[in-house]
């Protein structure tokens, strides 16, 4: 069998590279975004696909490569993927949740500061010659209210990093969560906004979280409190944003995701945002740390070395989830289907008929696919599994050893 090939996209961190070629698979790396008509032309070639945020993979570029096997986010985000086709054609979606946290977490916490003490307004002036000293508008962040948005891997790790500080600590979430340290969960978003001098967002890109701070909320904000997101640029309102800067009613921002942003550092960035007064502007940088960069290499390519050579699917975030041990002396075979009664059957049917043994079967589903990993003693493994892909309800199968 020859090795698989694997294309990583967007400056993913050369660890991921050296971690899949020290597997034994062939990998190429680009710097760039590929468009999808690049996306097009490139994928024949390759069998998995790593990328970040910027690239997009659509319904038609998952259609025209249905030889794919799986797709890597270098990232936390996974909306930039058509999830629900990738699942249709049989390929899980890995991403990173965990490895860039706590690069976000001091991202945020040093824009509080930032926001509450006008740095990046006093640095500005103070690079073209004028001296602002004075204590007016300066504040402390000890002994403020900190409000969180979404209190997940990120917003959590805020949590502990703020009350540390001196800070008090409230929460809102649409699923329940439990506080850490002091934190106090908050029955709505309103009643967050109305208490809190700061407020930092964290919630994925969902239909729900679309414009989920705009008028309405910046006028329920607390005088003078200052807005900080770092999660997804579809969140904020930008233009009802910069009303609420120039009314003063709310004092500052720092915005690290845009609803549009350049596709490379080589094009300009425009924004409504620019110019205004105690705005603090970042590209997207939340998760850019050598840190976090190198653990995101690691922790996808971990998740590309088990799905591809064990068949463990366990991270995925379109489906069915299964941790595998290896077993020494079988032969493996995965096989995705369509989640109809009957598949399993067909399948056994094929497998006792040519006499092999099945010495381990696991089985998971979801509402509209099954993932079954066989463990067989045959030899006859790479002519069940083409047995077994010409069933009218099997999507996709193959032998992993």
């Amino acid at each position: 069998m020859s090795a698989l090939r694997i294309l990583l996209v967007e400056n993913i961190h050369e660890v991921a590279k050296e971690r899949l070629v020290s597997e034994g698979f062939k990998v190429d790396l680009i710097s760039h975004a590929p468009s999808e008509e690049e996306l097009l032309k490139l994928l024949p070639n390759y069998d998995v696909l790593g990328i970040r945020s910027k690239t997009e993979i659509t319904k038609k570029v998952l259609q025209n490569n249905k030889h794919l096997i799986a797709i890597g986010c270098f990232c936390i985000g996974t909306n930039q993927v058509d999830l629900v086709s990738a699942r249709e054609e049989g390929v899980p979606v890995f991403n990173a949740p965990h490895s860039n946290t706590r690069s976000v977490a001091e991202l945020v916490i040093a824009e509080m500061i930032s926001l509450s003490r006008q740095l990046g307004d006093r640095n500005t002036k103070a690079h073209v010659g004028e001296w602002v000293k004075s204590a007016v508008g300066a504040h402390e962040v000890r002994g403020k209210t900190l409000g969180i948005v979404g209190y997940g891997h990120i917003g959590s790790q805020v949590s502990i990093l703020a009350e540390s500080m001196g800070l008090k600590v409230v929460f809102y979430d649409v699923v329940k969560k439990l506080p850490l340290g002091n934190a106090v969960s908050m029955p709505s978003l309103s009643e967050l906004l109305k208490i809190s001098d700061f407020v930092t967002l964290h919630v994925p890109e969902t239909p729900e979280t679309k414009d989920l701070m705009g008028k309405e909320q910046f006028a329920a904000m607390k005088p003078g409190s200052h807005l900080i997101n770092a999660s997804r640029g579809t969140v904020v309102v930008i233009d009802e944003l910069v009303a609420a800067l120039k009314s003063k009613h709310v004092a500052g921002c720092a915005i690290d995701v845009f609803p549009e942003e350049p596709a490379s550092n080589k094009d300009k960035f425009q924004s409504p945002l620019q110019g205004l007064s105690n705005v603090i502007l970042t590209p997207h940088i939340g998760g850019s740390t050598e840190e976090a960069q190198f653990a995101i290499g690691i922790e996808v390519a971990e998740s590309f070395r088990r799905y591809l050579k064990i068949g463990s699917t366990s991270g995925a975030v379109n489906f069915p989830n299964v941790d595998l041990p290896v077993k020494q002396g079988t032969s493996r075979l995965l096989n995705v289907h369509r989640n109809e009664p009957g598949v399993l059957g067909e399948i056994n049917g094929l497998i006792s008929r040519a006499g092999a043994n099945i010495e381990g079967q696991y089985l998971s589903t979801d509402e509209r696919i099954g993932y079954l990993v066989m463990d067989l003693h045959s030899s006859k493994a790479q002519g069940l599994a083409e047995e077994i892909g010409k069933l009218n309800r099997s999507i996709r199968t193959r032998v992993v050893y």
